[in-house]
């Protein structure tokens, strides 16, 4: 199960270098790929807003 960003994400930043699969892109609200998300919480637990919960 891949973790997405909701439309709570502020495009902060803090997710992406915490992904060690490289799974998030950047735009105006971040994206996961769910074909290379590990369900590893990484991402999530360093969100600030809470913007980041499982599928």
């Amino acid at each position: 199960m891949a973790y997405v960003i909701n439309d709570e994400c502020t495009a902060c930043g803090a997710c992406i270098d915490e992904c060690p699969e490289d799974a998030i892109a950047e735009g105006d609200i971040y994206v996961i790929d769910p074909e290379k998300c590990t369900d590893c919480a990484s991402c999530a637990d360093v969100c600030p807003v809470e913007a980041i919960h499982p599928e």
